[in-house]
C-alpha cells in the first residue's frame, strides 16, 4: 500500500527548518505485516527531542528514514496474537524480544534485539516494510498515516483517550515519569530537582510531584515553562539564565537535593545536576547528548559522599505494564499530562514545528493524521 510519510534523507541541514525543509512528505510503500507484526492507521504522533537529534545530526541514524516514534494508532491487520483489529495501541520505541538477558530480568528498555533493530533501522525482525531503502526510526515511523510495527513495539490502551494524548504516553510520559518510579524510586518526602522543562522534564515533575517530593524545584531557562512548572507542582523554580542553578538549589533544598533529573541531553547540564545533590544524593540522567560529549566529576565524591549517577532509557520501564499504570493514573487525575500538549498540527508542518522545539517554545506539539 501506498503512504505518505515525513521523510529525512539527510541530517544535519541547517536551521531553520522552515527554509531548509529537512523533511519531506513523500508517497512511501508500505509492505503488509510479517509474522508478529502489524499494520496501524496512525491517529497521532508527539515531536520529540529524540527526533530532533536525528534531524540535527546529533543522533546520527542510516539514512533515509521515515521518523517519528511517539505515537498512537488503531490496528488495522494483525499478524500476532493478543491484537485485533480494531484496537487501539500506543508505541513503544524500544520493541522489546522477551528473551534476551535484559528482558529475562524485567529490563525491557535494555532489550538486545531491540536496541540492534534500532541502530540498523529495521523492525524486530530484521525486515524493513517500507520501500525504496528507507529505514525505520525506533521501529516505529509514526509521521505516517499507517505504520507496520512489531507486536513487541505495541501496547494495547484505552480507546477512550483523545489521540494526541494517547501518543504522550509512549515517550515522554513513560521516560519522564518511569525515570522518577522505576531509576531513582524515589520516596516521598525527599527532595527532588529536575533540569529541563520540556516533555520528558515536565513529565519528571508529575512524577515526582505524584510521589510526594518536597520541596520539588524546576530549572529552565524559558520563562514560560518555568511557570507552567509552578502550575503543575514545583515548590520552587530556578531560572538558570540568570542565576546560578546549582547554588540555588542546594539553598533552596538546605545543602542539596536528594534527586535530580537531567532532561536536557548536556554533559554540562548533567554536570550541574550532579552538583546540586546532597551527600548520598542520586542524579539520575535521561537526556541523549551527542557521543562526543564528556561527563566529568570529582571522582572521590562518589566515594567519601557515597553519591549515586544512574542512567535511565524509556524510563527503565515494562511498556506493556506502565503505560496502563499512568494512563490510569492519569483518568484519575493524578497525572495530568494534557498540560503538556503545546499544539497540534498537520504533518506538512513539521519542519516548522522542529524550529519550535529547537527553540524550547513548545513542551509537546503533535501531529494528527
Amino acid at each position: 500500500m501506498k503512504v505518505r510519510g515525513a521523510v529525512l534523507r539527510d541530517m544535519g541541514l541547517a536551521a531553520p527548518y522552515a527554509e531548509s525543509r529537512p523533511l519531506q512528505i513523500e508517497e512511501v510503500d508500505l509492505a503488509p505485516p510479517g509474522p508478529g507484526e502489524l499494520l496501524v492507521r496512525v491517529q497521532a504522533a508527539g515531536l520529540c527531542h529524540s527526533d530532533l537529534s536525528v534531524v540535527d545530526g546529533s543522533r546520527p541514524r542510516v539514512m533515509p528514514m521515515l521518523l517519528g516514534h511517539e505515537a498512537t494508532g488503531v490496528v488495522v491487520t494483525s499478524e500476532a496474537n493478543g491484537f485485533q483489529p480494531g484496537d487501539t495501541v500506543a508505541f513503544a520505541f524500544v520493541p522489546a524480544c522477551g528473551a534476551c538477558g535484559p528482558c529475562a530480568e524485567g529490563r525491557a528498555a535494555l532489550c538486545e534485539p531491540g536496541a540492534a533493530a534500532n541502530v540498523a533501522g529495521t523492525l524486530l525482525s530484521g525486515v524493513r516494510r517500507l520501500g525504496d531503502g528507507i529505514n525505520h526510526h525506533l521501529g516505529v515511523s509514526g509521521f505516517a498515516d499507517h505504520a507496520v510495527v512489531s507486536a513487541r513495539s505495541a501496547v494495547k490502551i484505552d480507546p477512550g483517550l483523545p489521540p494526541e494524548i494517547a501518543a504522550l504516553f509512549g515517550c515522554a510520559v513513560l521516560t519522564g515519569v518511569g525515570a522518577v518510579v522505576n531509576t531513582a524510586r524515589l520516596q516521598a518526602g525527599r527532595s527532588a530537582v529536575v533540569f529541563g522543562l520540556g516533555g520528558v522534564g515536565l513529565s519528571a515533575l508529575l512524577g515526582a510531584r505524584l510521589v510526594g517530593a518536597h520541596p520539588l524545584v524546576a530549572v529552565d531557562v524559558v520563562p514560560g515553562k518555568l511557570e507552567l512548572a509552578k502550575e503543575l507542582g514545583a515548590t520552587h523554580t530556578v531560572d538558570a539564565s540568570v542565576e546560578d542553578a546549582v547554588e540555588a538549589v542546594r539553598d533552596i533544598t538546605g545543602g542539596g537535593a536528594d534527586y535530580a533529573f537531567e532532561t536536557v541531553g548536556s554533559g554540562a547540564v548533567l554536570g550541574q545536576a550532579y552538583a546540586s545533590t546532597a551527600r548520598g544524593g542520586t542524579t539520575v540522567t535521561v537526556g541523549l547528548p551527542h557521543p562526543s560529549q564528556n561527563f566529568s566529576i570529582p571522582a572521590v565524591s562518589l566515594v567519601a559522599e557515597e553519591r549515586t549517577v544512574k542512567g535511565c532509557y524509556l524510563g527503565s520501564a515494562v511498556p506493556s505494564r506502565d503505560i496502563p499504570r499512568y494512563i490510569a493514573l492519569y483518568r484519575a487525575g493524578r497525572l495530568p499530562v494534557d498540560r503538556l500538549l503545546s499544539d497540534t498540527l498537520a504533518l506538512e508542518d513539521l519542519n516548522e514545528a522542529f524550529d519550535r522545539l529547537a527553540a524550547g517554545t513548545a513542551v509537546r506539539q503533535v501531529v494528527l493524521l
